[in-house]
């Protein structure tokens, strides 16, 4: 009888799926902090104990989700390489730099503001030797003191980092923060998927 109910036990468990989902207005991506099920085992006793499932390894692969959402919004991004600037654009047809960063996270169900400027109160800033692949870059590209650019990191090696954007004058393509133009209007880094 006990044989049978350990079985029933270890037949029925259930699994739970970690979800990254977005969080409220902050655009940030979050994870689902349940734990999964509890491991069952059977020792040679007979006796039933419950193990906890190890934290690092329940993160591990919450950091393997993110990275796999970040490289989806980068590849994405990558396939409008060669659009046109058009102000308002989200289409092949032509896009401008918001557009283009909104489009790409949206294909992952994670909402930005429509505007860049509106998008860089969004997420946590993070600083230069910090910023990864999926990070936004801003900047300041007129004479007007406000944030009117915006960029999707997609390579940060070795202190160069480069950034898929919408340019007026090019369309979208990737550009280095090491070029002087873009180094002169520089801004800020912020970070909007995060665990």
């Amino acid at each position: 009888m006990l044989s049978f109910f350990t079985l029933f036990l270890v037949s029925c468990g259930t699994t739970r799926n970690t979800s990254i989902y977005p969080v409220n207005e902050t655009s940030k991506v979050n994870l689902n902090k349940k734990k999964p099920i509890k491991n069952i085992t059977v020792q040679k006793s007979n006796a039933l104990t419950i193990e906890e499932p190890e934290e690092e390894a329940f993160l591990d692969s919450a950091k393997e989700k993110l990275e796999a959402i970040k490289h989806k919004i980068i590849s994405y991004a990558k396939t409008f390489e060669g659009t046109r600037y058009k102000f308002g654009g989200t289409t092949e047809a032509g896009m401008d730099c918001s557009g283009l960063v909104c489009v790409a996270f949206e294909k992952e169900n994670i909402s930005l503001p429509r505007i860049s400027r509106d998008m860089a109160t969004k997420g946590i800033p993070v600083t230069k030797d910090e910023v990864e692949e999926g990070d936004l870059v801003f900047f300041k590209t007129s004479r007007r003191n406000t944030i009117n650019h915006v960029g999707i990191i997609v390579e940060a090696i070795d202190g160069e980092i480069k950034f898929i954007h919408s340019s007026t004058s090019a369309g979208v393509i990737i550009s280095s923060l090491n070029e002087a133009y873009w180094k002169k209007a520089f801004v800020s880094f912020r970070r909007v998927l995060e665990i």
